[in-house]
């Protein structure tokens, strides 16, 4: 993978960190508890509308507040700037930012959910397999979890990522870039993978089965982590809460999300149908698995130095 692709991460990601060590310590002083999430997040979008937070951690004196970013890159920039306590993220994110130096702790996840994501093409592409790649434009979200995804399917079908032409586009412009025909293939995950089969009857030449886990992390900043074991360990049992209801009611919940994310409810019963759901703190098991993810990330040089993922364990009594 190209060098000036994980340098150019780690600098940008490292000049949002200048200020970290001067902001208050997890906003503790206030008690308010910054939720950072993404749009395909439908169970943190759950436990806001019904104000589910707000209720548990009321008892322990905490407020919550909630921001809404489009990808995990750009909401862990929220963490490290002191903007945001926590939030859910792929694989990728929090290897970059544990890189440039970024006070976090991995505090949950979600199991493996490989089927939510994947490498798509126009429904009257001639790309039919990833060989098929070599020499196109193919567009996904810098530094995001699909990163990893790509460069494992080029390197299972021979090829490497200077056989392609890698387009750094956010999901909303990456959409419009592959609608338009401006790139040949877009790597991406859902609801806006599904959005895409469902509206433009995009392809789907691999999803991430056999390649990469596609775990979704739940990030947390130490601070917050450190001080606050108590906060953060309500916030994971409400997240498992929600997702144990929307496992069993999925139908239910396309319908009750939909108008309040804007999508329609088909989309999001196909992202949900191919999501494996629960909330659970992170363990030794799933940490080696990241440790394999950032090893290929050094040797590629997509980060500027060799990173130990265990370093960013949340540790408790």
């Amino acid at each position: 993978m190209r060098n000036w692709l994980g340098r150019s991460l780690a600098l940008a990601v490292a000049g949002l960190l200048l200020g970290w060590s001067a902001l208050p310590s997890a906003q503790a002083r206030d008690k308010v508890f910054r939720i950072a999430f993404q749009k395909g997040g439908g169970n943190l979008i759950f436990l806001k509308e019904r104000g589910i937070l707000e209720q548990k951690l009321a008892p322990l004196g905490w407020t919550v507040s909630w921001n809404e970013f489009q990808a995990g890159p750009q909401l862990l920039e929220s963490l490290n700037i002191g903007a945001a306590d926590f939030g859910p993220v792929g694989e990728a994110p929090p290897i970059f930012a544990q890189a440039a130096g970024a006070n976090i702790v991995y505090a949950g996840y979600e199991p493996a959910s490989p089927r939510n994501e994947a490498i798509i093409v126009p429904k009257d592409s001639p790309i039919k397999t990833i060989p098929d790649l070599r020499k196109k434009r193919v567009a996904l979200n810098k530094g995001s979890n699909v990163n990893y995804f790509l460069v494992r399917a080029l390197e299972a079908n021979g090829l490497t990522y200077q056989d392609i032409e890698p387009v750094y586009l956010a999901p909303a412009d990456a959409r419009a870039a592959f609608e338009r025909g401006a790139v040949d293939a877009w790597v991406i995950w859902d609801p806006y993978y599904a959005a895409a089969e469902i509206g433009l009857g995009a392809r789907s030449i691999a999803d991430a089965s056999g390649l990469a886990a596609n775990v979704s992390f739940y990030i947390a900043s130490r601070p917050i982590a450190e001080e606050n074991p108590k906060v953060l360990t309500t916030v994971l049992t409400a997240i498992d809460e929600i997702d144990l209801w929307i496992r069993d009611n999925r139908k239910q919940y396309a319908a009750e999300l939909s108008p309040k994310i804007g999508l329609p409810a088909d989309i999001i019963e196909r992202s949900v149908n191919r999501a494996e759901l629960g909330a659970r703190r992170v363990d030794a098991s799933v940490l080696a698995e990241q440790q394999k993810i950032a090893d290929v990330f050094t040797r590629l040089k997509l980060i500027p130095k060799a990173i130990n993922v265990f370093d960013a364990e949340w540790k408790t009594e």
